[in-house]
């Protein structure tokens, strides 16, 4: 049976945005911590043991020890060797890919999980149902991503983000002598939440089990209802789907 250890509180809430802010400083904090967040949220829609997953978007490998100690077999996949090789060799069984044409057979795993990488491609849809395509019946899709207009939308140049990405870059570069490492209309790219609703709502091959604003207390999950205020204070979608 699914885990009940996951419990979207304020303090983990707090937690969370706490990492956030080391993301680039400290990698190790931020994605350890995340991972760990990660499987627990994934156990309560599916027993993971025995499962395999994959991860779109996985890079270095930072997740793999949180997914082994929950009893999944994880298969990592990124377009980056750079990415792959960010804390190291690549792990055994890692993927270099596209997650807009994933090369897997229809079908092929249990578990198809992306975290924060959606933004990052500039046809976070087709991404998205290539997923649903490589899970298999019964299987579990969990996506989510960074919302343009929230906080974090800008990952390292925000805040300045909301008076536009291209004037955010340059700004970030005149200031630290380099450019970002998330680059708008390159490798960062604005989704909202009200594209991820629509999204999971028109596609046909899985079931809608939650769409959530990933990283807010559940007492706070009703922004989601609210169009203008969803993008601003939802920080996170995740879209939970189930294959038919």
């Amino acid at each position: 049976m699914p885990g009940q250890t996951f419990r979207p509180t304020l303090r983990r809430s707090w937690r969370l945005f706490r990492v956030f802010r080391v993301e680039q400083t400290d990698p190790a904090l931020f994605y350890g911590t995340l991972a760990t967040d990660s499987v627990e949220q994934l156990g309560t829609y599916a027993d993971l043991d025995g499962r395999w997953v994959l991860d779109v978007g996985g890079g270095p490998g930072y997740f793999a020890d949180a997914f082994a100690a929950a009893g999944a077999t994880y298969t990592p996949l990124d377009a980056d060797l750079g990415e792959l090789s960010g804390i190291g060799d690549p792990l055994p069984g890692t993927v270099l890919g596209s997650g807009m044409q994933l090369p897997f057979a229809d079908g092929s795993f249990g578990v198809t999980y992306s975290s924060n990488v959606l933004e990052h491609v500039p046809d976070p849809w087709l991404m998205a149902d290539e997923m649903v395509r490589v899970t298999e019946p019964g299987g579990l899709v969990f996506i989510s991503y960074t919302l343009w207009y929230g906080p974090h939308g800008g990952h390292e140049t925000s805040p300045w983000h909301f008076v536009g990405g291209h004037r955010a870059a340059r700004r970030y570069e005149k200031k630290q002598g380099h450019p970002p490492k998330n680059v708008f209309g390159t490798s960062l790219f604005a989704v909202t939440a009200a594209e991820g609703i629509a999204w999971a709502a028109r596609q046909t091959a899985a079931d809608v089990v939650e769409v959530v604003p990933r990283y807010l207390p559940r007492w706070s999950w009703w922004v989601l209802r609210v169009p203008v205020l969803r993008e601003l204070v939802t920080w996170n979608l995740a879209i939970v789907l189930r294959k038919k």
